[in-house]
């Protein structure tokens, strides 16, 4: 349970890097796959938070790269 805690900070921590370097990004999260945070069938899994955590460290990156920005804090 820790350890999903820690992702769920990190998943935070990443979104607020693209809400305030990058808006422009927000409309691709909206279109992300909504499953990593589970529904009725499927319950929210730790390997689920994971995969949409780095899809968003990818998105960021990628974007970042491509736009001569620095992903400081």
């Amino acid at each position: 349970m820790k350890q999903m805690k820690k992702i769920e900070l990190d998943i935070l921590e990443t979104l607020m890097k693209i809400y305030n370097k990058f808006p422009e990004l927000s409309k691709y999260i909206a279109e992300m796959p909504q499953n990593y945070a589970g529904n009725d069938e499927e319950p929210m899994s730790e390997k689920k938070l994971k995969e949409y955590y780095q899809s968003l460290e990818e998105l960021l990156i990628e974007y970042a790269k491509t736009h001569n920005a620095t992903l400081d804090k």
